[in-house]
């Protein structure tokens, strides 16, 4: 009896070992990414397919004209060049808008009519002008007949060359009237509908009229603004201290927020010629190419060029490491090679640093992910 349960046990435990072993064959094996190696205290070495890759950016080290000063505050603006603030020239009722916000127009077109007893003033007041500058034609001729035959004193007839000035001269500004509101004076009826047109081409960028308002010369707003979006000026507001590191001609970039990565040439085209008494800053204009990217009102960033035209590296701050009073950057010796690297620095900005020696022009500098290649280079010390 106790022979035949030594054989039961014996069979039982075989069969669990058996089936542990076939547990363990049919474990799906578990495959772990090549890991980050560390070749020596100062330099990464990422392997093939290393899941760090995806969050590092290498870029190559260029130089550029060095910047006269740190970045100043500034505004992108309309270009006063190609700009037309339009008020209407009479009073009355806007009756019907032709035009809306982002529309092309042409120099001539309608923008908006207007019921206005202005304009059939002015057309009266013309038509009577030129009635009573007939009759006064007239007499003068009588008079000139009359004092050729004896019949009048020469004074009458003065008297009638008078009335002629007066009247040619009454017709003349009833007829500049109806030109400055661009009314042809040989055609003008007695409609008190006056059209509003633009006096140049370009793009609706404003307009602050609907129907039914009433229209006056004298309204603080312009009822359209109309200018040539292609053509922007950068305003600065530039403090007197760095009035000497501004020069008319200079070369300047800019930069905005709604585009962080790019930078925008231009030139500075006129100086103010007063400090303003209460900011102490001097208005300066700028042209700019905006390359059809930028806003009027938008906020800028411009930085003057040195004139001179010394080169210099600049790299985004991103790419920097600091680590007590010293900077560093991970430059790529080789691929998947990155070695840690002191570097001086010049000038740092907000989002650039201009370096001063450890860089050269043409190496490649990681600009991204920079902190995790620090810290993968703490943990293998």
């Amino acid at each position: 009896m106790k022979q035949q349960t030594n054989q039961i046990l014996a069979v039982f435990l075989a069969t669990a070992i058996f089936v542990q072993a076939s547990n363990i064959s049919a474990a799906p094996k578990v495959t772990h990414p090549a890991p980050t190696t560390h070749k020596s205290a100062d330099e990464v070495v990422l392997k093939e397919d290393s899941p760090q890759e995806a969050n590092i950016k290498v870029e190559t080290v260029t130089d550029m004209v060095a910047p006269t000063t740190e970045p100043l505050n500034g505004k992108i603006s309309f270009d006063e060049n190609y700009t037309s603030r339009v008020s209407s020239p009479v009073l009355g009722r806007a009756t019907k808008i032709h035009v809306q916000l982002g529309d092309s127009v042409k120099s001539g077109q309608a923008l908006l009519s207007i019921d206005s007893p202005d304009l059939g003033n002015a057309i009266a007041d013309y038509r009577k002008a030129s009635a009573d500058l007939s009759l006064k034609r007239k007499a003068l001729e009588r008079s000139q007949m009359l004092l050729n035959g004896g019949v009048i004193a020469h004074k009458d007839y003065e008297a009638s060359e008078a009335d002629m000035a007066q009247s040619e001269a009454e017709s003349a500004r009833t007829k500049a009237r109806l030109r400055n509101l661009s009314i042809d004076s040989n055609s003008a009826s007695g409609n008190e509908t006056f059209a509003l047109k633009a006096p140049m081409a370009g793009m609706i960028v404003d307009r602050q009229i609907n129907v039914g308002n009433e229209v006056r010369p004298d309204a603080p707003n312009p009822l359209f603004i109309i200018t040539n979006p292609d053509h922007l000026w950068a305003t600065i507001d530039l403090p007197e201290r760095d009035l000497s590191k501004v020069s008319l001609g200079q070369s300047l970039i800019i930069q905005v927020d709604a585009y962080p990565n790019e930078t925008f040439p231009g030139k500075v085209q006129s100086i103010g010629t007063m400090v303003d008494p209460v900011s102490r800053r001097i208005q300066v204009r700028c042209s700019v190419d905006s390359k059809n990217k930028l806003k009027p009102e938008m906020y800028a960033r411009i930085t003057p060029l040195n004139t001179r035209h010394e080169k210099v590296i600049r790299i985004p701050n991103s790419a920097l490491i600091t680590e007590g009073l010293y900077s560093y950057v991970f430059v790529e010796t080789s691929p998947g090679h990155l070695k840690k690297r002191r570097v001086n620095l010049d000038l740092q900005e907000r989002d650039y640093a201009t370096v001063k020696s450890g860089l050269s022009v043409g190496e490649k500098v990681v600009t991204t992910g920079a902190i995790l290649l620090n810290s993968e280079l703490s943990v293998g010390k």
